[in-house]
């Protein structure tokens, strides 16, 4: 077995401690020219749960990247319907709407 050269471990292990730092470290975003109508709107729901504007958008936006997209969402919609290989035509669809309403 060859060691390796002095200094080697050491720069990846330098690398992965700086990455793994810069991982679990909060990022800031500014959102620039937000309408003031929808500021107060926003500032309001902060508000009515009790919540500073930074911990309530905060939570919104985790929320919001936690749901897929909406692209991802018809892409698997599409995927599953073709799958299936099956189709229901409107008229059916209707039909038994109206049913579950009599």
């Amino acid at each position: 077995m060859i060691a390796s050269p002095v200094g080697i471990d050491t720069m990846v292990m330098v690398k992965c401690r700086h990455q793994c730092h810069n991982a679990s470290m909060p990022v800031q975003i500014t959102i620039r020219n937000v309408p003031d109508e929808v500021r107060a709107e926003l500032a309001a729901r902060a508000a009515l749960e009790g919540k500073s504007m930074q911990e309530y958008l905060r939570g919104e936006l985790v929320r919001l990247a936690a749901r897929p997209s909406r692209q991802d969402w018809l892409r698997k919609v599409r995927d599953r319907k073709r799958a299936a290989d099956t189709r229901i035509p409107p008229e059916l669809i209707l039909e038994q709407r109206d049913a579950d309403r009599r």
